[in-house]
């Protein structure tokens, strides 16, 4: 699966928690989120940094324009966010509600191995072998 076709997969699936999803979707859409983080760190930053006033501490328009466009675009990518992390687990023949680890400090370093983890080789409980779908069908003899 290349970058684009996951991303766009990502976003096709943007609040769907069933099914599976492949190391390259789920590891193409951390590396496309990095990115967006960058951007929107690179405009949001220095309008916070220009929205406080060193000498008196207080903070301005730009400041919280800055902080809005972190909230924003935060809420905006958390549910594909937590999707493509259930699905993720549910290719290793986990259940979703493993997604809570991300939140416990420590215990989210087992989510992030588990995210290393090659799933399970064909169906399972939660769908059909990603990698099968995208394989090409072999030869008819």
């Amino acid at each position: 699966m290349s970058f684009g076709t996951a991303v766009k997969t990502v976003f096709s699936k943007y609040a769907t928690f069933s099914g599976r999803a492949r190391r390259s979707e789920f590891w193409f859409w951390a590396l496309f989120l990095a990115i967006v983080w960058v951007v929107v760190s690179i405009v949001a930053g220095p309008m916070m940094a220009s929205g406080i006033d060193m000498q008196t501490g207080q903070v301005g328009g730009s400041y919280f324009a800055g902080t809005a466009l972190y909230a924003i675009v935060g809420l905006a990518f958390l549910l594909p966010n937590l999707a493509v992390t259930v699905r993720r687990l549910h290719d290793q023949d986990k259940p979703g509600v493993l997604v809570i680890l991300a939140f416990i400090p420590v215990a989210n370093i087992v989510l992030l191995v588990f995210m290393f983890l090659e799933g399970t080789r064909g169906p399972n409980q939660f769908g059909p072998d990603p990698k099968a779908v995208d394989a090409p069908a072999a030869p008819q003899v």
